[in-house]
């Protein structure tokens, strides 16, 4: 069987790459990590919107381009490689996918077309605090219409339009879409170890809410269902940033001089610049499984995309970490980009659930498939 992206997929990646090249440099990066004010860079991201990007795997006859998940996979790497500071995994990998998976005909085609042309940002609110997501710790609640709660941490909270709730209704979960931008609802910006994407609490008062449809009762399966398709997208953004990591650190190696030679002869150095490969390249093999079982909407997602997930997160923080190690003292300071990087992998690593989880998943998606 043929892993690999179709010539239009490659071509595609290709000219992703030369935009986001020319337009996402680590200068716009820096922008918003030398700016409190900021939670993501409104330039690049006007940019992105342009490109179409958003609408990739959003049907036509929702606004969309209707290509399809590969093609937002590829994009995915490519926004990874140069840590776009854009709100874009938020409004495409969770919530679109949302309205997608669980929301009725009217939903779709109230809030996906603003998606794919940029005029809302999306985002995924579930969590109330640390600890993973279960069916016990919801306190957020539905009534009426109405949603009373509050959720910390939101990625991309502080500048969403639109926001996804996982609510209880009477005793069951739910999912919910609000509209932030109404009475009823508070955000505050959080600080995190990743500047360069937006966080935020998120408190609701009575806010308005609509149950999106297919997550009525069943909050938690939708839930489920939606992060295993974004883990996917999120293991080719973290393997973006991972091989960038590699790139660097090759670079760095063959350049820097130490008594007289390139410090890339060095057998430690070798060894360290190997090891980060072979973990990018088991990445990229349980990223590529991810995409076909995505795309195919296959019965083995749910083991693919912790798979994924865990190989990704384990690549994108080893080769952060050894990139810095590679550049020596120079790769701590706050002038080399290395730690970029390091603050990116942190922060995905996180997202949708810590590597614990993807491995509990991980393992439980096995002894099921064994067990059948």
């Amino acid at each position: 069987m043929n892993f690999d992206f179709s010539d239009d997929q490659k071509y595609l990646r290709d000219e992703a790459r030369k935009f986001l090249e020319a337009q996402c440099t680590i200068a716009e990066v820096r922008k918003v990590l030398d700016d409190d004010t900021l939670g993501h860079n409104a330039e690049v991201w006007q940019k992105v919107v342009e490109m179409g990007w958003l609408g990739a795997a959003i049907p036509e006859e929702y606004g969309g381009l209707g290509l399809g998940m590969l093609e937002l996979c590829v994009i995915a790497e490519e926004l990874g490689r140069v840590l776009a500071p854009v709100p874009f995994s938020s409004s495409a990998y969770y919530f679109a996918e949302a309205v997608k998976l669980a929301g009725s005909e009217d939903q779709k085609t109230a809030l996906l077309p603003g998606i794919a042309d940029g005029s809302f940002i999306g985002c995924l609110a579930t969590t109330e605090g640390p600890g993973a997501i279960s069916e016990s710790a919801i306190r957020a609640q539905f009534r009426d219409g109405k949603l009373t709660g509050t959720k910390l941490p939101v990625t991309d909270g502080d500048i969403a339009t639109h926001a996804v709730v996982l609510a209880k209704d009477g005793g069951a979960s739910c999912l919910v879409v609000v509209d932030l931008r109404q009475d009823g609802v508070s955000r505050k910006t959080l600080k995190t170890i990743e500047p360069t994407r937006g966080h935020a609490e998120i408190a609701f008062d009575a806010a308005p809410a609509e149950l999106l449809s297919s997550g009525a009762g069943n909050g938690m399966v939708a839930l489920d269902q939606i992060l295993n398709r974004a883990a996917v997208l999120l293991a080719f953004e973290q393997l973006g940033g991972a091989s960038r990591c590699l790139e660097m650190a090759t670079e760095y190696a063959k350049e820097r001089q130490a008594f007289g030679r390139p410090i890339g002869g060095n057998q430690a150095i070798k060894h360290k610049l190997a090891d980060m490969y072979v973990k990018n390249e088991v990445a990229r093999s349980n990223a590529y499984y991810g995409a076909w079982a995505l795309s195919t909407n296959a019965a083995e997602l749910p083991e693919a995309a912790a798979a994924a997930r865990v190989a990704a997160s384990e690549a994108y923080w080893y080769a952060s970490k050894e990139n810095i190690q590679t550049h020596g003292g120079m790769g701590f300071t706050w002038e080399v980009d290395c730690h970029l990087y390091y603050r990116r992998a942190k922060l995905l690593a996180v997202q949708a659930g810590s590597p614990a989880v993807w491995k509990e998943k991980l393992v439980t998606a096995l002894e099921a498939k064994n067990a059948a």
